[in-house]
């Protein structure tokens, strides 16, 4: 099994030593961060499996929760909080962000680890089950990943399928294709279709999706 990578995040260094040390010591790798800007710009830099973050990370700082939505909308990660905040409030708050487990302080080892054992077999498992299309790669047919998918451009009789690495070809139409297509793809064009998690930024006239200026017709709603 290969080693999986964690990314601790928390402002109490003592605390943060003492989850790295457990987590060493049970054959993980660990990356540490004390506050929100450390820890994305290690997701940016790093291969991470599985975040660990504390919900207080320090006062004037980003709290974990909003932490934890930057990694579900952008890295699209497993993360666990581990904070010694329990009241509904705060529970309900970071459930809303659909953490992998929530533990608070103090805990016990095992419980630690039993928390990260759960969080990369439930990772491994929704990755089996992500939804794909079946697209041309050259003469090949593949199945690609719909996460993988920044927007989709009408070109004559066909679409193309344009990702972060390549370009994608199907024949169909745009009005065939969106209706396949889960909520978080929107038409903006007669010509285009794009990846609402992929939007850079939007106005009335245009969306920017990887450095792409696509077009909003004023026949279809704004993106929101």
């Amino acid at each position: 099994m290969d080693t999986k990578t964690i990314l601790v995040v928390e402002d109490d260094f003592l605390n943060r030593r003492l989850t790295k040390k457990i987590l060493l010591e049970n054959d993980y790798k660990v990356f540490e961060a004390k506050n929100a800007n450390e820890a994305i710009e290690t997701l940016k830099k790093e291969a991470i499996d599985i975040a660990i973050l504390d919900i207080n990370l320090g006062e004037g700082e980003t709290d974990g929760i909003s932490l934890g939505k930057q990694i579900h909308d952008k890295f699209q990660i497993p993360f666990i909080y581990l904070t010694a905040y329990d009241t509904s409030k705060v529970i309900n708050e970071a459930v809303a962000t659909s953490p992998y487990s929530y533990l608070t302080k103090p805990f016990k080892n095992s419980d630690l680890i039993a928390s990260v054992e759960i969080a990369i077999i439930k990772s491994a498992n929704q990755k089996k089950h992500k939804p794909t299309i079946s697209v041309k790669d050259c003469e090949y047919k593949v199945e690609l990943p719909l996460e993988e998918i920044n927007y989709i451009e009408s070109e004559g009789n066909y679409l193309l399928f344009h990702t972060d690495n390549k370009i994608y070809k199907c024949r169909s139409t745009i009005s065939q294709i969106i209706e396949s297509l889960p909520l978080s793809f929107v038409q903006v064009h007669r010509a285009f279709i794009v990846n609402k998690e992929k939007i850079e930024k939007s106005n009335l006239k245009s969306v920017v999706v990887r450095n792409m200026n696509i077009p909003v017709s004023k026949n279809f709603y704004p993106v929101e």
